[in-house]
């Protein structure tokens, strides 16, 4: 069985999306969701309940109002689980300003050791061929990390993008379930911040110490 982690890509059975069509939706709604189960396009894994389902969230283009649609849907209705587009998958989608910078930082990305996954509005644009960047979007990356010092190194290369186009945003993902933003792993570590705000797949909390 495949284990849940955040930032992770769902794609649903027809049978799935069949089900999920003849829910009682507004007009907006069922246009994205027929949208999407046409063109086959992934859900994302949001916050998990005590239960067996899975919880999923569709996010839309600004056509249909940059509108976020939770869902639920058995295991079995899930064809099979997938991720967002790499770094290096996207380069010409950015600014020309950004991708010089974004090439180097995947480079060295690697180098420490992972990969980073690009979320949000590059990375749903990415998967949907819709428009989701606005000018100025952020370029959010979730970056698995293997302990403090990987962790301390992903940081540091992140800290060292430059352009003034794009800003960088994004999570240091531990264990594939305890999230940080890496902006605040960077203050935790250097001293200047007492606690972290972990975010996982059950919810979030403030902690001294990544257990």
């Amino acid at each position: 069985m495949t284990a849940l982690h955040r930032h992770q890509l769902a794609r649903l059975t027809p049978a799935g999306w069949q089900r999920l069509l003849g829910g009682a939706w507004d007009a907006q709604a069922r246009t994205s969701l027929a949208h999407w189960a046409e063109q086959g396009l992934p859900l994302v894994v949001t916050r998990q309940r005590d239960d067996d389902a899975i919880a999923l969230g569709l996010c839309a283009p600004r056509r249909w109002g940059s509108r976020r649609i939770a869902l639920s849907v058995a295991r079995h209705e899930v064809l099979f689980f997938d991720e967002f587009p790499r770094l290096d998958q996207l380069l010409t989608q950015l600014p020309p300003d950004a991708r010089t910078p974004a090439r180097q930082l995947a480079l060295a990305l690697r180098a420490c050791g992972v990969t980073a996954r690009v979320y949000g509005s590059h990375g749903w644009q990415q998967l949907t061929g819709l428009p989701h960047v606005r000018d100025g979007s952020d370029i959010d990356l979730w970056i698995g990390v293997n302990g403090p010092e990987q962790a301390d190194a992903v940081a540091a290369a992140l800290d060292a993008f430059a352009c003034p186009s794009r800003r960088l945003d994004g999570e240091l993902v531990f264990d594939g379930d305890a999230a940080v933003a890496w902006r605040e792993w960077r203050a935790w570590r250097d001293g200047r911040a007492f606690a972290l705000l972990v975010k996982r797949l059950h919810g979030a909390t403030l902690e001294e110490a990544l257990a």
